[in-house]
């Protein structure tokens, strides 16, 4: 070992020993001694049976005076040796409270005082997953008379769940999201029907434009227990995307309700149960669980503009998640509202099969090249270099999540400040085409609009390149006036033809699916999904330090919120079971933080 992570060891070793022996003795002024003048702390459910962030000594202070009588923290041990850069010192660590087991991350300042800490819940303490040691046997050996194959519990288990017996959980969306969720809530224990209007899993992804890929790369895109193969291409198109799902499905013997849509939900306090009114494969029925999850992605309801004009239209009009395929309009003049993913990914489809294209963009937009947000990005944490380099997709996804929200930015500004500069004439040309382009308000790049409000960006595939050839047209910084027979009128006064309309315009808030299914005034009980109060824009203040209502308790008992990526989909589904787990078992789960509503939608 060399002396500088001897060093680094030993400091964390000495904070860790002298952290535990605080908490132990209840002693809550000189925990909160050891941490610095400017500290973050970042809990994922293990004293705060919540998603929560706390920033500064006074917030510290006032976590642990709520919370450590409960949660009992006992045994906080380095894991692994500790490591030193820019003279911060940082280390994994476990520990266990009352009730679970739980690993983290911290980073020490130059006084050896806490700057951040990461505490997260593995597993429940007396309700392990079926894994590993503890797997089933899946066979009775021996010879038993009238034995039930395993073909026919699980025949017996679909027949049964949701009309003799009720699921303690339904999900409602059968995307990636609840799939996911779904998949950790089957390992868990927790009877769970996912409810999916779609005739197959899978079809949210092959219903969408043919030509549409992930543009994130494999190794941030796995989902929980089950790893794409390693010949798995780097990045998934989505009739493929749509297969694993199918599979994954089965092979993970989910109670998946295809062909089954959520027509209504009310949450009955006296029962402490909800009533979701669904129709199954066109027979209604009536389910009572506990829980609710809402597993929508990580948007609403589509946005449509409504520009004046559009009922006189002659051409066609969609929503870009209506819009399939170009094939229909080869030299044809369309114009696609809007400039983040859908917008290029379907002008460069349009343009592909001989449209005529021009995109009208509202405002600037953040661009940053594939293979450059690959190795400046993601490569450190998510590509074949950090798998060989022995970094595995959990480690990947706890250091991410190690880096609290505030300070975030922080990290990234360097990173695209690089990419910016190794990138210039790349961008360069890309504004002599009349493209507006914006690294985020503060610089920070593709994540935290992403972040913040979920909109934006667009990962450059090739549809860049057309832009700056002059092959996609570009209209910046206006709008659509009004709507013609066949074509539209821009602010600027401008007119272009038009026999297609494509309105990329993106989505709402979450809690919009939940005015949908349950009512406005639970909507408003909620208040607005995603984004953090950066108060940039899109992203209102006052600052909330997570994400809005997200994969945590929400202010409408038991009704939860699922989505986001596949990455965020994976890493949070684990911290959204454990918490259903946890009331599933009857254990006490007091929920220190939760925030107030600013915000409706």
């Amino acid at each position: 070992m060399n002396a500088v992570v001897d060093d680094a060891t030993t400091r964390v070793n000495a904070w860790l020993r002298d952290f535990g022996a605080a908490l132990e003795r209840h002693d809550v002024e000189a925990a909160v001694s050891m941490f610095a003048d400017e500290c973050y702390w970042r809990d994922l459910v293990t004293f705060t049976w919540n998603i929560k962030t706390v920033e500064g000594r006074d917030a510290v202070r006032d976590m642990l005076a709520a919370t450590l009588e409960h949660t009992r923290p006992s045994q906080w041990r380095l894991d692994g040796e500790a490591g030193e850069a820019d003279g911060v010192s940082e280390g994994w660590l476990t520990f266990s409270t009352a009730t679970a087991h739980g690993e983290g991350h911290i980073r020490l300042d130059r006084d050896g005082r806490c700057w951040t800490l990461l505490t997260a819940m593995t597993a429940l303490r007396d309700f392990p997953e079926p894994a590993g040691k503890r797997r089933p046997m899946g066979a009775e050996h021996g010879i038993v008379r009238n034995r039930q194959t395993w073909l026919e519990a699980r025949e017996e288990e679909q027949r049964r769940l949701g009309y003799e017996e009720q699921p303690y959980c339904v999900i409602v969306g059968g995307g990636q999201g609840g799939i996911g969720l779904g998949a950790r809530l089957r390992r868990m224990g927790v009877p769970t029907i996912i409810v999916e209007r779609n005739a197959r899993p899978g079809d949210s992804w092959r219903k969408r434009y043919r030509s549409l890929c992930l543009h994130d790369p494999v190794w941030y895109d796995h989902l929980p227990y089950l790893p794409f193969p390693d010949h798995w291409p780097v990045f998934s198109p989505k009739d493929k995307i749509g297969d694993w799902l199918e599979m994954y499905t089965r092979v993970m013997e989910l109670n998946y309700w295809h062909s089954t849509e959520c027509r209504s939900a009310a949450y009955d306090e006296d029962a402490g149960e909800w009533v979701v009114h669904v129709e199954r494969e066109g027979r209604p029925v009536t389910l009572r669980p506990r829980q609710l999850v809402l597993a929508t992605g990580m948007s609403g309801m589509p946005n449509v503009p409504d520009f004046p004009g559009a009922a006189d239209f002659r051409g066609e009009q969609c929503h870009s998640s209506r819009f399939t395929s170009g094939e229909a309009y080869a030299d044809r003049q369309c114009v696609v509202v809007g400039a983040n993913n859908s917008a290029h990914d379907i002008s460069a489809d349009l343009w592909e099969n001989g449209a005529r294209v021009t995109m009208v963009q509202r405002s600037s937009t953040h661009v940053v090249k594939s293979e450059s947000l690959m190795t400046h990005a993601l490569g450190p944490l998510y590509s074949q270099e950090a798998v060989d380099a022995g970094i595995t997709t959990h480690r990947a996804d706890m250091t991410f999540a190690s880096i609290p929200f505030r300070i975030m930015p922080d990290f990234h500004i360097p990173v695209y400040e690089r990419i910016a500069e190794e990138d210039a004439a790349f961008y360069r040309r890309l504004e002599e085409a009349g493209f507006t382009l914006d690294f985020g308000e503060d610089g920070s790049g593709l994540f935290m609009k992403y972040l913040r409000r979920a909109s934006g960006y667009y990962i450059d595939v090739g549809a860049s390149e057309l832009i700056a050839q002059g092959e996609i047209g570009i209209r910046s910084g206006v709008t659509i006036e009004r709507i013609n027979e066949r074509s539209v009128t821009l602010t600027d006064g401008s007119e272009l033809p038009a026999d297609l309309i494509v309105y990329a315009t993106g989505y709402g808030s979450m809690n919009g699916w939940a005015a949908e299914i349950i009512s406005q005034e639970v909507a408003d009980r909620v208040g607005k999904c995603w984004g953090m109060g950066s108060d940039t824009r899109r992203d209102p203040g006052p600052w909330e330090g997570e994400l809005r209502n997200m994969w945590k308790p929400t202010q409408q008992p038991a009704l939860w919120f699922h989505g986001g990526n596949l990455h965020q989909s994976r890493h949070y589904s684990h911290y959204l079971a454990l918490q259903l787990k946890a009331r599933m078992e009857g254990i006490d789960t007091p929920v220190y933080g939760m925030p107030e509503v600013h915000h409706l939608s």
